[in-house]
């Protein structure tokens, strides 16, 4: 079923949406990227006469009920976005009453999915290494079932429009879809654009194909990395993991950022791209510091020769040249991760070349993919996001989905 061809008239919709929104000391959002996002399911599903149950999750809270992850906070920033009286529901598993009082084009925000250690599934308070760990996991695992037939209980039909929680078999996620049958469970528009989005960067590619990998570490981004390998003609690796492969060519890095023992695995990454094609390219210079500091005193030396006691937090200006070089003439554009430690203003200049280059592109026909929290708020820090042909809001569920992993979200609705 799609939301485009579902009539919502007179039905209770329960939406699964992303609206863990950064707050302020003051409870007040400071970015409300994410609620924008979900605007166009959320409007459709009550201009067709629908009555909307929303559900989100807010921050790491643990299963435990916490003030400061409350979307209480939250309620008048949604009435206002949607143009409708939101109303709260205290507790998102005893809100049958507050659901079943619903009349066509009212809305009901639940409060937060994770105060319940059900939504995530995950034993509290006991260690993996415990022997009765695996019985509080099963235990566990029946408790997120009938946490997830409560929530379906309250409408008639489910839309999953949270592409940043795709990844996770949560019950909000995941375990609900199986209480709804196949013609009252969807995907929303959000959720349907990620996944276009992501098939038209891995399964409709247009050549040349350059992903920009960045971040501090390999590790983190190996299996990323490995499945790129078999598609990418241009493969661009920068931000800290830069320093582990100079140092793995024999450099000297002095204090950068550098895993020890992840050195034969950046000479292994370098041998694959030989074998495979891949121009696989890596930072020749940077912008030292001799502090972690955006007042720092800073000079341009070779990656491989940094001398002792500084270190390297930006790509240098021959390096990004190289970076513009692979970017420009291609077709099809992923990246994740900044060059440098772009929060810092005297430290973007890297990042700032390779959205350029990307922006340059994609005016010349590029379809190109920013994916990952901080290449999102690189591209919005330089004010770029309308010159890229797509921003994506899941962070760890993109980088997944690149990865080749089935996303449980998706699959509980696509099968």
């Amino acid at each position: 079923m799609t939301i485009d061809n579902y009539k919502f008239a007179g039905k209770k919709a329960i939406v699964r949406v992303d609206f863990n929104v950064p707050l302020d000391d003051n409870g007040k959002i400071t970015d409300d990227t994410r609620i924008r996002g979900a605007l166009p399911t959320l409007k459709k599903i009550l201009a067709d006469g629908g009555s909307l149950i929303i559900m989100s999750h807010m921050g790491k809270p643990k299963g435990k009920v916490n003030a400061k992850y409350s979307l209480s906070q939250i309620v008048d920033a949604v009435s206002e976005k949607l143009g409708v009286t939101v109303k709260f529901a205290p507790d998102c598993a005893k809100a049958a009453e507050a659901a079943a009082a619903l009349k066509d084009g009212e809305v009901l925000l639940l409060e937060n999915l994770r105060f319940y250690p059900e939504e995530e599934g995950k034993p509290v308070g006991i260690d993996k290494e415990d022997p009765a760990y695996n019985e509080a996991k099963n235990a566990m695992k029946a408790s997120q079932k009938e946490f997830a037939k409560t929530l379906a209980s309250y409408a008639d039909c489910y839309v999953n429009d949270a592409f940043g929680t795709a990844h996770r078999k949560h019950a909000s996620t995941a375990v609900i879809a199986d209480y709804f049958d196949a013609d009252n469970k969807m995907l929303g528009y959000l959720m349907e654009k990620e996944v276009q989005a992501v098939d038209n960067v891995l399964g409709n590619i247009k050549r040349p194909f350059t992903a920009i990998m960045g971040g501090s570490k390999v590790s983190t981004k190996i299996g990323i990395i490995e499945n790129l390998m078999d598609k990418v003609d241009n493969l661009i690796l920068c931000g800290g993991m830069t320093y582990t492969f100079a140092k793995a060519q024999g450099g000297t890095v002095g204090k950068s950022i550098c895993e020890e023992d992840k050195l034969d695995l950046a000479l292994d990454i370098i041998a694959k791209a030989k074998a495979k094609g891949v121009n696989l390219v890596l930072g020749i210079d940077c912008v030292a510091a001799d502090d972690f500091s955006n007042d720092a005193n800073t000079q341009i030396v070779p990656a491989n020769n940094i001398p002792e006691g500084w270190e390297g937090l930006d790509a240098g200006p021959e390096t990004r040249k190289l970076f513009a070089e692979a970017i420009k003439d291609a077709k099809t554009i992923l990246w994740n991760g900044p060059a440098g430690v772009f929060e810092f203003d005297n430290f973007t200049g890297g990042s700032k070349a390779i959205a350029d280059a990307i922006a340059e592109a994609t005016a010349n026909g590029a379809f190109s993919l920013i994916g990952g929290g901080d290449s999102v708020a690189c591209i919005n820090k330089f004010g770029m996001a309308d010159k890229v042909s797509y921003i994506s809001t899941g962070g760890g569920a993109l980088l997944e989905a690149i990865e080749g992993k089935v996303l449980p979200g998706i699959a509980a609705i696509k099968g």
